[in-house]
């Protein structure tokens, strides 16, 4: 399954406004961390694809869903259920972790 591109024009209908779970990380081009957390989104997309879509939301040439969502540092992954915001850890993290993250919430 591939990694979803949202940006302030599409956040709304298919972040916001969508059934069941999504992982957005919010990430930028300058931002080493970032870099970093892009395979571990391939890899999640693939390994919980029956369970969650994962997308990635570039932060400055977005500033409307940035700056609603309060995203301070990066890469900051938010999980959403139905719209809602479930969980948030800003900040890289290796495989492990993010199994763990992803694990406690699905």
């Amino acid at each position: 399954m591939a990694v979803a591109v949202f940006t302030d024009a599409n956040f709304e209908a298919d972040v916001l406004a969508a059934p069941g779970t999504i992982l957005v990380d919010v990430w930028a081009s300058w931002c080493g961390p970032c870099r970093l957390m892009a395979p571990l989104m391939d890899w999640a997309a693939a390994e919980y694809g029956g369970r969650l879509l994962v997308g990635k939301l570039e932060a400055d040439p977005n500033p409307c869903v940035r700056d609603s969502h309060k995203i301070q540092g990066l890469p900051t992954l938010i999980l959403f259920r139905d719209g809602k915001e479930l969980a948030r850890h800003e900040g890289a993290m290796a495989k492990p972790q993010l199994k763990a993250f992803l694990d406690a919430h699905l």
